[in-house]
């Protein structure tokens, strides 16, 4: 027996080595082939002789030979400087081109002392041997680097303390999606610290029932009057909590023809209002600040909750008790279809909800992307809080006009929406608009000078009359659907010698962040007119250059270049490469094309709607950001209505092909990957920023998210790796020196630490969550809560219906 097993380990070996060289051969076909191709687009050297070499290095493998492991350790020292050389000492680009190829390294030291010819060399036992380890110990080390987050700015000095702040009243109300009106999302609460944080226990649950699945996505954040909560679900249901159990106080149903709205059913946020105290009160802003409580107004729907519903009405409520307020409107209702023509259904939803301006209800609304040139109109209107009846309307085709249409009459058709939030000013008596582009976004053809002038723009209007103040617009002739996706803040930022300026800070779908006087909307930061590509398709009007933000830091990847393409291995990176070689792509704003190109930063954006948040201690601005290629395609007329068709779609919807009807085009947009769904370029896909407002330079910058509950293929990982993953909802800052956050693809609650961006605690969450946390201090009990709500993450397949409070256990 002992004398037979000599000889049984050599043949093993050599299968083995057999095996090893059948893969080889196999990765260095693939690599030949595909280097081969790459070249032919102008792309990188490296694949096609490297892969050559490791195919005749398989082939000697299976003959058990031993120059094929020296032919393939001369690919494998090849590989890593060519990979140093490409991609520098950046973790994950190196992983991606080092480590497939020294796994299979470390396999083939293994086999060598018992291939043909090693026995020519008297130490090759050993230096096989600890060659595998070497590569063990490296492959051992970088799994372990693997569950490090991503640094592009580690944190410097401890940031001062904001030259004027004064800490806020722990009492005050959260009354707007953004907190206040001016939106800046910042806490003032300040019992969590950093330092006790880790105690947070659930305090309480509660379920709505209403399951976020299909069009449904649940973005929810719910108001905080005092000890109640109102809280909003995908189908327009509205739910006062008692802030310190969790119970409820009463439910209301709107019953939304769920049929008008069949891909886009969500209600980010609702409105509250304070009827003035007296019928001589002026009809002045009553709406709960950063100051102490009075008390509040009494009687029948002195206090009221509004929401705007999917099949397009706005309803006020009775704080007190969820009945129809029966003064506003018709019984408590008024129609938002009235002025706007036909509406096909589910063109049209107010997603963002009303928002309150002094006594005016503002109300835009989403208009579904790239269907027709004659979509809903994308008017504004005001409507009057008390009352119900039309304030004003901001009609882009009706300059100066500010009355509904007449009879027979509708607001103008296609022109830009304003999907995200407004913000108000109080003391300038203004409100800012974030709007969209004329429809359909990806051709432009056919706009008027009208539309062109304030899409994708911030737009000032007069809160009481809506006449238009100032413009300022963000993207020239958007073709690339980069609307605004999220509220402007109202922040004074600090300025030269001390002084601090009232500004309005807009985040924007392109990575940049444009900060201006919100009295006059002229640039704080500078922004520089810079020239872009203007070889668009015929009939098209683009524009000859494009607004930088160039006095603030970019959030977004750079030009993409064939060396930012990446991969788990060799494999997929390469195809990354030749599918981005094949696409146009000239650089930000290359024209949308009939052949696929590229619109980087992607339509899905960089920073999307839940916008930042402003940490007043220290100055810092908080911006989570997304990063994701994508390629787009315009379709000539006939080719798109035969595509469509041959989709078997029965309902309008955003993706896949889309008619873009009016146009000569259709046009069909996917994200780019790699063939087992692992995005094309390199990581992070996700990161939280915290910018100095007094510097206007990044001051921590970090990955944000794992894949945990993600992974090639679909199928989850189970691993906590930090790798960055695209994130939506906000973020909100404490005056204790605390970020929540839940929007990533992973499911959990975070606090990091706003001065270095570490992250201090996390608690899993039952389903993902796409909202903005809501931070505040109960009045009744003393205790601060962290409230999310979490109905399922858009990238995710669970779903769930869930609100649940954090709080410290007995704190007072």
């Amino acid at each position: 027996m002992s004398a037979s097993q000599p000889a049984r380990a050599p043949r093993a070996a050599r299968v083995f080595a057999a095996i090893l060289g059948v893969i080889a051969i196999a990765l260095g076909a693939y690599l030949a082939y595909g280097g081969l191709q790459l070249l032919q687009l102008g792309g990188s050297f490296y694949y096609l002789p490297v892969g050559l070499l490791v195919l005749v290095a398989g082939v000697f493998l299976v003959r058990a030979d031993v120059r094929g492991a020296w032919l393939y350790a001369a690919c494998l020292a090849i590989t890593v400087v060519w990979a140093l050389w490409e991609a520098g000492w950046h973790f994950w680009p190196l992983a991606a081109r080092i480590g497939l190829p020294a796994v299979l390294g470390m396999l083939i030291a293994l086999v060598v002392p018992y291939l043909r010819g090693s026995e020519r060399c008297a130490h090759i036992k050993g230096a096989s041997r600890g060659t595998a380890a070497l590569l063990a110990l490296g492959i051992v080390g970088a799994f372990i680097a693997a569950f490090q987050p991503i640094w592009t700015v580690k944190p410097g000095a401890e940031p001062e303390i904001a030259q004027g702040y004064q800490p806020g009243d722990d009492h005050a109300n959260w009354t707007n999606y953004g907190r206040t009106p001016d939106g800046t999302q910042f806490a003032t609460a300040d019992q969590i610290t950093p330092g006790n944080v880790k105690g947070l226990q659930v305090a309480w649950t509660f379920r709505t029932g209403d399951f976020a699945f299909g069009g449904k996505e649940n973005q929810n954040t719910p108001l905080q009057i005092g000890n109640v909560l109102y809280a909003c679900t995908p189908s327009n249901q509205v739910f006062a909590i008692e802030a310190d159990t969790g119970k409820q106080l009463w439910t209301f149903d709107p019953k939304v023809n769920s049929g008008f709205s069949p891909t886009w059913q969500r209600c980010r946020s609702l409105a509250y209002y304070e009827l003035p105290q007296t019928a001589e009160s002026a009809p002045a802003p009553k709406t709960p600040a950063a100051s102490a409580p009075v008390t509040p107004p009494s009687g029948a729907c002195a206090r009221r909750i509004y929401l705007t519903t999917a099949d397009m009405r706005l309803i006020a409520l009775d704080a007190a008790n969820g009945q129809f307020c029966s003064g506003f409107g018709k019984n408590g209702q008024v129609s938002l279809a009235t002025g706007m023509g036909d509406i096909v259904p589910g063109f049209y939803n107010p997603t963002a909800g009303p928002v309150l301006a002094g006594d005016r209800l503002l109300v835009g609304g989403w208009v579904m992307d790239n269907q027709s040139v004659d979509e809903p109109s994308g008017a504004v209107r005001a409507f009057d809080a008390v009352t119900g009846d039309l304030a004003w309307a901001w009609d882009v085709g009706r300059p100066g006009v500010t009355t509904a249409p007449g009879p027979g009459e509708h607001y103008t058709r296609g022109t830009p929406n304003t999907w995200a939030a407004p913000t108000y000013d109080a003391e300038l008596g203004l409100v800012y608009l974030p709007t969209g582009n004329g429809t359909p976004d990806m051709y432009g053809g056919h706009r008027t000078p009208e539309t062109d002038r304030v899409s994708s723009s911030v737009v000032a209007l007069d809160a009481r009359t809506g006449a238009e103040r100032w413009v300022f617009q963000t993207t020239h002739h958007d073709v690339w659907d980069y609307d605004l996706p999220s509220k402007p803040v109202l922040y004074d930022v600090p300025g030269d010698n001390g002084q601090r300026i009232p500004a309005l800070i807009q985040t924007t779908k392109r990575g940049e962040i444009f900060v201006i006087d919100r009295r006059s909307g002229k640039p704080i930061a500078e922004v520089q007119e810079k020239p872009v590509s203007t070889e668009g398709l015929p009939g098209e009007k683009l524009a000859a250059t494009q607004p930088y933000s160039v006095g603030m830091p970019q959030i977004r990847q750079g030009v993409l270049t064939e060396a930012q393409m990446w991969g788990i291995t060799p494999i997929d990176q390469l195809a990354c490469r030749i599918a981005f070689k094949q696409l146009e792509y000239k650089g930000d704003f290359t024209p949308p094309s009939t052949n696929w190109y590229i619109p980087h930063p992607s339509p899905f954006g960089t920073m999307n709607w839940g916008g930042i948040s402003i940490d007043k201690v220290h100055d810092y601005l908080i911006v989570n950001d997304m990063r994701i290629m994508m390629k787009a395609r315009l379709l000539p007329r006939a080719e798109a209505d035969k595509a469509i068709i041959a989709s078997g779609k029965t309902t309008p919807s955003v993706a896949g092909v889309v008619p873009m009807e009016g146009t000569p085009y259709g046009v069909n947009r996917v994200m780019v990957t790699s063939q087992i769904g692992v995005p094309c370029t390199d990581p992070p896909f996700g990161m939280m920023t915290a910018i100095d407002l007094k510097t206007r330079k990044i001051a921590w910058q970090r990955s944000l998210g794992t894949v945990e509950q993600m992974g090639p293929m679909g199928i989850k990982t189970g691993l906590p790796i930090p790798i960055g993953m695209p994130s939506l909802g906000g973020p909100v800052a404490t005056a204790s020196g605390l970020i929540f956050y839940t929007g990533t693809a992973d499911y959990y609650l975070r606090a990091m630490d706003v001065k270095t961006g570490e992250e201090i605690w996390k608690s899993p969450l039952p389903v993902g969550a796409q909202s903005t946390p809501l931070v505040f201090k109960s009045p009744s009990s003393g205790k601060q809560y962290v409230v999310v709500t979490a109905g399922g993450g858009r990238t995710a397949p669970d779903r769930g219906d869930y609100i649940i409070a954090y709080a410290l256990p007995d704190a007072k």
